[in-house]
């Protein structure tokens, strides 16, 4: 990517998608557009393709989706399968149609099997079963895979996919039901806090094992795939740290961080999920990249992030900006 090169990264508003943005605007590309979902509904297929004929943009990255966290991806299933398809195959179809050199599509971990191998290879893909609480959202996201395979193998266009593991940092949302387990954590134990409570309830039995990535180092990721020089070898790959850690250490550590001296009571009447779910990303250390912040760091860095808001009077919502970025550079 040049540095002038017209850059467009949907998603901009949420957690990855605003990373992504910061990166781009540290690495000094100058010519960045980020439609609001307010202003840009990705789903209906009319708007989008305009956008695209209207700014022309050269490189694109699709971090917008409908996301959210265990109990939601279970509850809303028709919702998170129907809106990301629709995304998906609107922003895909028009970048073919307008000539976009390359489209980096983000993906998830949830694509892969339940209870299988440890670490997941990308070649473990349809090889089993999904976890079914998630599996509509999964569904929509291997279809996002398979669009970028397919225009690569058909058309022989640049587009590629990073699969993220779980991902977490400071402009995530922080809904104490609808979130994913870190931001969950530190949501509902502030709330416990400020309650008095001496006991915090974990969702599920705490054995299930899980690898957290930081979300600035997904960022450097994403952005570092797009400015490989060459074609990528594959049409997507693992991003993760190649670590985990069970979610009731995880839960203790939180606890440390936001200063909850209580005990930690297990649910287990609550959904574990995949019992197990770590990365392999040595095709990402084959081209020289690795995340940089440990769990410990990130965590540091997302609770010292919540505390300012909370502090501010500024209460959890499905929809958290960030405080870092209070005005954007570049065009809406």
């Amino acid at each position: 990517m040049g540095r002038m090169d017209k850059i467009v990264v949907f998603g901009a508003g949420g957690l990855v998608g605003s990373a992504i943005l910061r990166r781009l605007e540290d690495r000094g590309y100058a010519d960045l557009l980020y439609p609001t979902s307010g202003r840009l509904d990705l789903r209906r297929q009319r708007p989008t393709l305009e956008y695209f004929l209207e700014h022309k943009p050269r490189y694109v990255f699709l971090a917008a989706a409908k996301v959210g966290g265990i109990k939601a991806n279970d509850a809303y299933r028709a919702d998170f399968l129907l809106s990301n398809l629709q995304i998906q195959s609107n922003v895909f179809e028009s970048a073919f149609e307008t000539g976009v050199e390359r489209l980096l599509f983000l993906g998830s971990s949830c694509v892969y099997p339940k209870d299988h191998r440890q670490p997941l290879r990308e070649e473990d893909l349809l090889a089993a079963p999904l976890e079914p609480t998630n599996e509509p959202y999964a569904v929509a996201k291997i279809a996002g895979l398979k669009l970028a395979e397919s225009f690569r193998r058909q058309h022989g266009r640049e587009f590629i996919a990073a699969m993220p593991t779980n991902v977490y940092g400071e402009d995530d949302n922080f809904h104490p039901e609808d979130s994913h387990v870190i931001p969950g954590l530190i949501s509902r134990m502030h709330r416990a806090m400020e309650d008095g409570e001496r006991t915090f309830r974990v969702w599920g039995t705490g054995r299930p094992r899980r690898e957290f990535l930081y979300v600035d180092d997904l960022a450097h990721a994403c952005v570092f795939l797009m400015e490989r020089r060459e074609r990528l070898p594959w049409h997507f790959v693992n991003v993760g740290t190649g670590t985990d850690v069970s979610v009731g250490e995880l839960a203790a550590l939180v606890a440390k961080k936001m200063g909850f001296e209580g005990e930690l009571v297990f649910d287990p009447s609550a959904p574990d999920g995949m019992m197990a779910k770590r990365l392999d990303v040595s095709k990402m250390a084959g081209l020289g990249w690795r995340a940089r912040t440990s769990l410990d760091e990130g965590l540091s860095r997302t609770v010292d992030f919540f505390k300012a808001r909370a502090s501010l009077g500024v209460r959890s919502s499905p929809a958290v900006r960030s405080l870092r970025r209070a005005t954007p550079h570049g065009r809406p």
